[in-house]
Formats: structure tokens, C-alpha cells, sequence
């Protein structure tokens, strides 16, 4: 206002029209109106006077005046920079006093606090408005938090990027990359989600990087807890955590411990320990507790992830949505956590397109867009079309959305499981160009299996076509090497 009143010309380009004028001060208000009618009247455009009544003239208004034209004399206040904070503070104000929701106008105030609050332009913070509004039917949550009681109660611009937790394919791609879309292609239930999962938590807890997942297949509890069977098994996280331990996901869910060798406590066929008819899960806890080093080890595993906050897990449920609301929900976390590695699973048309397998590159040229402008790195999954091409042989054709999404992502890779008949066929070597070569071993265990991934596109140089080993039950994913079918 001080600045207004010494240079009443400015009127002319800063102003607000009486909708979106919410000052609180009342008394700053009326000089407001002063300005618009008085000092500034012969500059200030009509719309800007329309629906304002006249000010009112008092001893009080003239000193206030005088001190706010005194206060900023000869200080380098930049008008424009003021005009747009106080614009973005006035359409915050103005949705917050429309939607007297107690949680959606907690959610508006807390755009204030957003980490790049200050550099988001006026749009920007409608967009922001618009996410917490607008798209509150999206269930969000941060998947570390909380997750020892979560398991207890049985609820269910650098050249190279960051390091994959495989060497093979880190070296091809330079790493995952900010300003960068990869997307790797599976059939149904092949471990799409699962293998999210997996980078995820490497690029959380080994590189220490918030990360954002995206997902409209798998829910909350499930994406819980396939994340703290991930971290339990995977050698890398249990450097950092310090438990060494092997408990699949199915053991997890079924809360199923082993006691210790001198404990005398009543055990299955399996060797775990027996729940007591009646006992209330909070007993079985605590007994277990005393009894099971394999139990506490679990839980220390669990209180680490609650501690690790810094660098975050988020997680929000997608399911029937629009690309303009995808595209807001990344925005939004981008500004609100800066949050640069995002990962959305799975890569589909909008609610408005759905069967429309064209329109997918649509919704992949806006995800490429946001990396780009954002600098931040988004890693997507899509469908494989089930068919019988031999793993080997995967190309774009067996996509099964229109091959033309490939046009717009840095990197796509396409899996599928090789059919354990068939294990006999392929081999692997060490390097690209080798002489040694490895048989792929047949386990009786149905949950190991092997994978071919054929890099179809790498805008970075190579394309191999790779084997990976999974371990389902641990959520272990394996780089063996360069994959071939055996030489006649």
C-alpha cells in the first residue's frame, strides 16, 4: 500500500477486482480504496473500481498513510514480486473461506508451507488448490509411516543419473536420470508393482531420495506390505538396517515367527509359533517378544522405516482420474515435499479414454513433459499383451497399448517370464561379448523364476537383452547377465 500511495500511476497494472480483494485488515482495505478513488483514480481502470464503495477519510486513515509512504521511501521493494505473493495469498484466502471443510481448508493453508512455495506463480497455486479440492477421492498416505504397528496389528542435471540396484542396467542408462521417463513393459501379475517396489525403496533408503508412488493396481496395505518384505530380504537394505533375516511376504502376512531354540513354546509343522486359543493379538505380541529373536529382529526392521522420514515413501491411490489430474498430483508433491522421482503404476488412458489404446501416448507425453519442465525422473509401468512370442523376441508390437507411447519415453524395457520348460534353451553370459556361458538353473521352488528384459529403447546407447532372476516370496530381484538362446 505504501507503494501505491508514492506512485499512484501503479494502479493502472496492480490492482484487484473486488472479488478477489481480501484484505484483512479492514483498515488496509479502506486504503485500498482510497487509492482506487482518490489518489489513483484518474489510473485506475473501471474494472477496477467496479462493486468497491468509497473510503472512508479519518485522522486515523491520513497518519497510516503518511507512515505506510514513509516505510518503504527508498527501500528496493519490487512491486511485481509483492503484487504476486499478495495475489497468491488472496486466492488462497478466498477458497478457503468457500470450502469451510476443516480438512480441505488445512489442506489450503498448508500450501503456504509447501518447500518451493515461493517459487510457484499465481497459476500454480490455483493448480495446487484445485489437487487438494478436487481430487481429495485419492487416498494418500506414506507407506514408512507407521509400519511397525501397521505389522503388528495385522492391518493389512548430473550426466549419470542415480544407480539402479543392477550394475548392468545402470551402466546403459547412465543411471535413473532427472528430466528423464522410463517405463518397462510386463504381462498381468507379473510383478509389475512388485518391481516398483523394489527401485523405490533403493532410491529411498540407499540414495536417500523422497519418492512418490503412483498406483491404480495395487492398494495401500498390499504396496505396505510388499515394502517391508522388500527391505527385510534385500541385502543392500539389510547393510543399512543391520537385521539379517529371510521372511517372505506370505510368512509376514500370516504373522507367522520362529522362537528361539531354548524357548519351549508350542510351534506348527513349519516351526513357527503356535497362537494360544483366545489370545488377543496384543498378547501374541508381547509373547512373541520374549520368545522370537526372528519377531524383534522384524520389528527393529520396521521402527528404522518409521524413523526414516527424511526421505519418504509417498504414496497416493489413483484409480478413476483424469490426465489433467494426474499431471496436478504431481505438481503438487513436487512443490509440496520436492519430491523429483516419481513412480506411476500402471501407464493407462484417462477416465475419459478408456479402450482408447491411442490416447495412452497422450498421457505419456504429459508425464515426459512435467520431467522435463520439473527436472524430475518418472518410471512407469505398462501392459504386455499376453501372446506367445518367445521372451527373447519381445519388441514394441507386443505392447499391449499403441507401440506409439514408445515415441516420447528416454527408455522402455519389455519382460516376461521365461516358462520353466523352456529354461533349458537359454544361457547367459557375464559380459555382452563372451566365451563363458551359464545355464539357467531349475529350482523346485515355484516362486523363483527367471525373466528376459529386452531394452527396446534406451536414448542413452545400448540395447541389451538382459536376465533377471525374482524370488517372489522375498520380492528379490537378481541381474544375472546378457541372455541368449543356446547355439545349435
Amino acid at each position: 500500500m505504501g507503494l501505491l500511495l508514492n506512485n499512484p500511476r501503479l494502479i493502472s497494472k496492480y490492482y484487484f477486482i473486488h472479488e478477489d480483494c481480501l484484505f484483512e485488515d479492514p483498515e488496509l482495505l479502506n486504503i485500498y480504496k482510497s487509492v482506487i478513488y482518490t489518489e489513483g483514480e484518474a489510473y485506475a481502470p473501471e474494472m477496477a473500481k467496479r462493486d468497491f464503495n468509497f473510503s472512508k477519510d479519518t485522522e486515523q486513515s491520513f497518519k497510516l498513510k503518511s507512515k505506510l509512504k514513509k516505510d518503504v521511501l527508498g527501500k528496493p521493494y519490487n512491486m511485481e514480486n509483492i503484487y504476486i505473493e499478495l495475489k497468491k495469498l488472496f486466492i488462497l484466502r478466498k477458497n478457503f473461506n468457500k470450502i469451510p471443510i476443516e480438512r480441505i481448508q488445512d489442506k489450503i493453508v498448508e500450501i503456504t508451507k509447501y518447500i518451493l512455495y515461493n517459487e510457484m506463480s499465481v497459476e500454480e497455486v490455483e493448480d495446487a488448490i484445485a489437487q487438494v479440492t478436487a481430487t481429495e477421492k485419492f487416498k494418500r498416505a506414506v507407506l514408512n509411516d507407521n509400519l511397525t504397528s501397521f505389522l503388528e496389528h495385522g492391518d493389512n542435471n548430473l550426466t549419470n543419473g542415480l544407480d539402479l540396484p543392477f550394475p548392468i542396467l545402470t551402466s546403459i542408462f547412465k543411471g535413473i536420470r532427472k528430466g528423464e521417463t522410463m517405463a518397462y513393459a510386463m504381462p498381468s501379475n507379473s510383478g509389475k508393482s512388485r518391481f516398483t517396489i523394489n527401485l523405490a525403496a533403493y532410491t529411498a533408503f540407499v540414495h536417500k531420495k523422497k519418492v512418490l508412488i503412483i498406483s491404480n493396481e495395487m492398494s495401500e496395505d498390499k504396496m505396505r506390505l510388499c515394502l517391508i518384505t522388500t527391505i527385510l530380504n534385500n541385502p543392500e537394505m539389510q547393510k543399512i538396517h543391520g537385521q539379517h533375516l529371510n521372511k517372505t511376504e506370505g510368512e509376514l502376512l500370516e504373522f507367522k515367527f520362529r522362537p528361539d531354540k531354548d524357548k519351549n513354546v508350542n510351534v506348527d509343522e513349519n516351526g513357527f509359533v503356535v497362537r494360544n486359543d483366545g489370545e488377543k493379538q496384543e498378547e501374541f505380541v508381547k509373547r512373541l517378544k520374549e520368545v522370537s529373536s526372528e519377531f524383534n529382529q522384524t520389528i527393529a526392521v520396521t521402527d528404522w522405516l518409521n524413523r526414516e522420514l527424511e526421505n519418504s515413501i509417498y504414496f497416493i491411490n489413483i484409480t478413476d482420474h483424469t490426465n489433467d489430474e494426474l499431471q496436478k498430483v504431481i505438481i503438487n508433491y513436487y512443490y509440496k515435499e520436492k519430491i523429483e522421482y516419481v513412480f506411476y503404476d500402471t501407464l493407462k488412458t484417462d477416465t475419459a479414454n478408456i479402450g482408447n489404446g491411442e490416447e495412452i501416448k497422450k498421457t505419456a507425453t504429459i508425464l515426459s513433459n512435467l520431467a522435463q519442465n520439473l527436472e524430475i525422473f518418472i518410471c512407469s509401468t505398462l501392459q504386455l499383451a499376453e501372446n506367445a512370442t518367445l521372451p527373447i523376441n519381445l519388441s514394441v508390437n507386443d505392447l499391449a497399448v499403441s507401440r506409439t507411447v514408445k515415441e516420447v519415453l528416454d527408455t522402455l524395457c519389455l519382460v516376461k517370464q521365461i516358462n520353466r520348460e523352456h529354461l533349458e534353451e537359454y544361457e547367459y553370459s557375464l559380459n555382452e561379448v563372451d566365451t563363458k556361458f551359464f545355464n539357467l538353473e531349475k529350482f523346485e521352488d515355484p516362486d523363483v523364476r527367471y525373466y528376459a528384459w529386452i531394452v527396446d529403447k534406451n536414448r542413452a546407447g545400448a540395447k541389451p537383452s538382459l536376465v533377471f532372476r525374482l524370488n517372489l516370496a522375498y520380492n528379490r530381484w537378481e541381474e544375472l547377465g546378457y541372455l541368449r538362446l543356446k547355439q545349435s
